[in-house]
């Protein structure tokens, strides 16, 4: 003989359930919409420019002189540039690209490579400087170092190509970063 209380619970069950269920006919439907209402639109997508500088991911992306590192507002460690530009003497002992992200739920590498775009004497294209970080999950800020090649920093415009992931391939460029070396009048 089932409790009384038990017996109870189940009618009170049932009747909830019983009482919840509606027909289909009363459901509010919205008939013969175009499926096209449903998808993205073409004229609202933006292509994404891999000539400028990276977006997504980047928070924020500089080029600079120097970095220094402070203690951010949850206690973490900030990389903040130091003298932004794009403009730098011959002599600039190196050119640092620092960037802040976005949350991420895994670690990877950001990698800079610095090509020359419009020197004198210099082959477009050749790598001149590189250089890649690792950033951990905790890691919400970061930079790269552009050391000067062997001969220096000749005057005119470089590019820097700026990928993500495991290693550089077809599919990791992220976005393009241009600076000036300036030869200064003593």
């Amino acid at each position: 003989m089932m409790n009384k209380a038990l017996r109870l619970g189940i009618v009170i069950a049932w009747s909830l359930l019983w009482s919840q269920a509606a027909p289909a006919e009363d459901l509010p439907l919205t008939e013969n919409v175009p499926i096209s209402k449903f998808q993205n639109r073409t004229e609202d997508a933006r292509p994404y420019d891999f000539d400028a500088p990276p977006q997504g991911m980047f928070r924020s992306i500089a080029l600079a002189e120097d970095f220094e590192e402070r203690l951010g507002f949850q206690r973490t460690h900030e990389i903040v540039p130091v003298k932004p530009t794009d403009r730098f003497a011959p002599d600039v002992p190196a050119i640092f690209i620092v960037f802040s992200l976005h949350q991420h739920y895994q670690g990877f590498k950001v990698f800079g490579r610095c090509t020359p775009e419009q020197v004198a004497g210099a082959i477009s294209g050749t790598i001149v400087s590189e250089d890649a970080m690792h950033i951990a999950l905790e890691d919400d800020s970061g930079y790269l170092k552009l050391s000067p090649p062997k001969s220096g920093w000749k005057p005119g415009q470089y590019k820097i190509e700026i990928h993500v992931g495991e290693q550089i391939n077809e599919t990791s460029l992220m976005g393009t970063m241009r600076f000036t070396i300036v030869a200064f009048d003593k």
